[in-house]
């Protein structure tokens, strides 16, 4: 038998690597050099393309998902003409994610001021508005939306009534047609602040008195049947000006009132919340505020069964303020709001997502001297344009990180 040994040229006799030659190792180095060229090629382009994805991504996620979600949870709008017009009304979110607003007008209606019904969209664009009043002045207070659908507004009128000024109670249909009116007062001036509908169908008026009560102003609570026919009234206050705004009426049937006093409490006048119980008589009230003048305009019970309220301070140069309490009244938190000019908020709900609608009037912002503010916050009241920035930039930087992550793991695992 025949063997033929074959000898590579790569073996020596004992089967051991021999060293390339000289053009050996260069034929290799070249072929070397140009796959790590070609792959380092590969592999910037990669890099190049996962930043470009990557910052597209963040973009993306950036102008579509941040905007989306700041253009229905924070934004603010103004309405409102040449004249002043203010919210000092109400306002609610409706069945269709909107909002019904009511204010006062001296752009349009009857004569002097009038009642201003608006209706918008989720992110307050008009679309209808109605007024309500007569040759003179009528000024609201608060709203509440009907069992049927429809809208009771209550305020003061010296349009009609007994005396200077009466309260006034107003019930509109679901499009905002004026369907009953009524007036309350003695010969002095009355003011119906707030309206709410009762668990039995009648309705619920706070406001202020000086017919009747203990002193020049008192606080005054109405009770009446659904057609507007008073029921009961009670009064409250001491020897000075003692003013309910608000009112809600609560789960055990009486009622939580918000307003100022100088009877009472630390400064010239002080926030006051009155709590009752369902034939109007008073359980506990408390006062907040410091040495100078702060008034608390509107009142909601919160999901957590506390109390949160909307006013204005002139311990901090006139700006509108938001307080949340705990279900006793205890304060837990506290924010404010404004400019260089003067801000009040004269309304406040809790929104779906936990936030709040605080409508009132600005001197520093609009297109008149004073015009109607609309302002949406988060849950803990927090402005909308510092949050909506920092929502961004943090969202943003994290894609960028999710995106580099991700092409850092598919260059790793490449074969080269």
């Amino acid at each position: 038998m025949v063997v033929t040994v074959v000898t590579s040229p790569f073996l020596n006799s004992n089967n051991r690597l021999n060293c390339f030659s000289l053009s050996d190792q260069n034929i290799w180095s070249n072929h070397y050099e140009e796959v790590k060229k070609s792959n380092n090629i590969n592999c910037n382009r990669s890099r190049v393309k996962g930043l470009t994805v990557a910052f597209l991504f963040s973009l993306a996620f950036s102008v579509v998902v941040c905007p989306c979600a700041s253009a229905v949870s924070m934004w603010s709008m103004t309405y409102g003409g040449t004249e002043s017009d203010i919210g000092t009304g109400d306002t609610f979110q409706t069945s269709g994610g909107g909002y019904i607003i009511l204010g006062d007008t001296r752009s349009f209606g009857a004569g002097g001021s009038d009642f201003w019904l608006i209706k918008t969209d989720a992110i307050g664009n008009m679309l209808w508005n109605k007024t309500y009043g007569g040759t003179l002045d009528e000024v609201s207070g608060g709203m509440c939306l009907a069992s049927d659908g429809g809208y009771a507004m209550a305020g003061y009128t010296k349009s009609f009534g007994a005396g200077g000024q009466d309260a006034w109670l107003a019930k509109t249909d679901a499009t905002g047609n004026l369907l009953w009116n009524m007036t309350y007062g003695g010969t002095g001036n009355e003011y119906a602040y707030d309206v709410v509908q009762t668990l039995e169908g009648g309705y619920a008026l706070s406001g202020q008195t000086n017919s009747f009560g203990a002193g020049s102003n008192d606080a005054w609570l109405i009770k009446t049947d659904a057609a507007g026919n008073m029921l009961w009234n009670m009064t409250y206050g001491g020897t000075g000006n003692d003013i309910p705004s608000w009112l809600v009426q609560s789960g055990d049937g009486g009622y939580a009132i918000i307003g100022w006093t100088n009877s009472f409490g630390a400064g010239s006048n002080d926030a006051w919340l009155i709590k009752t119980d369902a034939a109007g008589n008073m359980l506990w009230n408390m006062t907040y505020g410091g040495t100078g003048n702060d008034a608390a305009i509107h009142i909601i019970q919160s999901a957590d069964g506390g109390y949160a309220f909307a006013g204005w301070a002139y311990s901090t140069n006139q700006d509108a303020f938001l307080v949340k309490t705990d279900a006793n009244g205890n304060a837990q938190w506290n924010q404010t709001y404004g400019g260089t000019s003067t801000e009040m908020f004269y309304a406040l709900l809790q929104t779906s997502d936990g936030g709040y609608v605080l409508t009132g009037n600005t001197g520093s912002f609009g297109a008149g001297s004073t015009d109607i503010w609309l302002v949406k916050t988060d849950e803990l009241g927090v402005v909308p344009e510092g949050l909506t920035f920092g929502v961004m930039l943090l969202l943003s930087t994290v894609a960028v990180i999710v995106s580099m992550r991700y092409f850092r793991k598919r260059l790793n695992g490449k074969n080269w």
